[in-house]
């Protein structure tokens, strides 16, 4: 049997921008994580438990990166706009295509 585990938020798709490294962001944002833990390497069980605690962290804000306060939206708003012009310069195009 096999164990998967996530390649890392620098080696993910599209500069991240999937739900491993959404979730992998926002710890950073809460400082749950810090920024140089890409989680290469994590298995699932591993995953689930960051996912609990992002899960925590973003409920006082009704998981609305408006809610946030200050430096955290500032935080999260600089965190993503960095990888969607990394994304966007390596080709990814947000639009959906017509299966999606």
């Amino acid at each position: 049997m096999t164990v998967q585990t996530y390649v890392g938020i620098d080696q993910d798709t599209n500069a991240g921008l999937t739900h491993l490294g959404r979730m992998v962001r926002d710890a950073w944002v809460f400082d749950i994580l810090p920024e140089t833990e890409t989680c290469a390497g994590w298995d699932s069980a591993r995953m689930q438990n960051l996912y609990e605690q992002v899960y925590a962290a973003w409920e006082p804000y009704a998981h609305l990166p408006s809610r946030l306060p200050e430096e955290l939206r500032e935080r999260h708003a600089r965190f993503y706009a960095q990888a969607i012009t990394t994304a966007r310069d390596e080709g990814w195009d947000p639009e959906l295509g017509e299966d999606e």
